[in-house]
């Protein structure tokens, strides 16, 4: 639920109940697309606001914490990833991490609503800077669908840049799915999943995407906790699973002699990353495997 009041965009969690506001200039620009509803604000603070059905997606300031933590630590754990897909992700800013790796040959963003993608060109022209990287491939369409189709064994790293486990995001977070990507990636291949907030949804999705990945044939499983302050309770993760190696270990003089620009995301931030919490570990300790805990 969203209240727009004396100024204010609120954006509130009924079921926990809590809540998170913004102060706001003004509507920048507001539209029903075919599958959700699109607002975007000018803020007070945060640069621009991007809302999908109520939901905060993005602020121009803070951004850079997701799009880093769910690119740079798998990009840096894989052996040496060269065909990427992103599902979802479409304000790009994913897309945009993904390519500042020069050993990336070819990225492919499926995105299901267009409009998200062109709206972000308009006012997130920033997280676009690599829209026309000659790597890049745009899919508008069903990440699911296009996912149970693609070529066995083609791709390096998926990235599931989604939206809450809802809608048209269901299906990512399915068994299914896993096993589809299972048969897409590679001998070494792994796969990222924005998980959601640590402290509301340990004992529920992120517990779920551990086991439904252990399921579908992922030997390793780890989840990442990284600070986003405009989304729920101001703590997210994002899930990696493995086909074959330990996550636990990454090239480490890779991430320190990285050849790009970072503002979060850094050799020491990876390490700190793959601690989680005791009250994560006692959870998903059914979940993980010993040498994953």
């Amino acid at each position: 639920m969203t209240v727009l009041n004396e100024g204010w965009f609120t954006e509130v969690f009924q079921d926990q109940g809590t809540a998170f506001s913004l102060q706001v200039k003004r509507k920048l620009h507001e539209e029903q697309t075919p599958f959700q509803k699109l607002e975007i604000y000018e803020t007070e603070t945060f640069g621009n606001l991007m809302v999908l059905d109520g939901c905060v997606m993005l602020t121009t300031r803070d951004n850079f914490l997701y799009h880093e933590m769910m690119t740079h630590p798998a990009l840096f754990t894989h052996k040496n990833p060269k065909k990427v897909v992103i599902v979802g992700g479409g304000d790009c800013g994913t897309l945009k991490e993904v390519l500042k790796h020069p050993g990336v040959e070819e990225a492919w963003q499926v995105e299901i609503d267009e409009r998200v993608t062109r709206m972000s060109e308009k006012y997130f022209p920033e997280l676009c800077e690599a829209n026309n990287d000659p790597r890049a491939n745009f899919f508008f369409g069903d990440g699911i669908k296009w996912m149970r189709d693609i070529e066995p064994n083609s791709i390096d790293l998926l990235i599931i840049d989604s939206t809450d486990p809802v809608g048209p995001a269901e299906g990512l977070f399915a068994l299914d799915f896993y096993r589809d990507a299972m048969a897409a990636l590679r001998e070494g291949g792994i796969i990222v999943q924005q998980s959601e907030s640590p402290l509301l949804h340990t004992d529920s999705i992120i517990k779920d995407i551990h086991n439904d990945m252990q399921k579908a044939g992922f030997g390793h499983v780890q989840t990442l906790p990284f600070p986003q302050p405009v989304y729920p309770t101001g703590w997210w993760s994002c899930t990696m699973g493995s086909k074959d190696n330990p996550l636990k270990y990454f090239r480490e003089e890779d991430a320190n002699n990285r050849p790009f620009v970072t503002r979060y995301y850094n050799a020491g931030i990876h390490h700190g990353a793959l601690a989680m919490p005791q009250f994560m570990v006692d959870v998903l300790e059914d979940a993980v495997r010993p040498e994953e805990a």
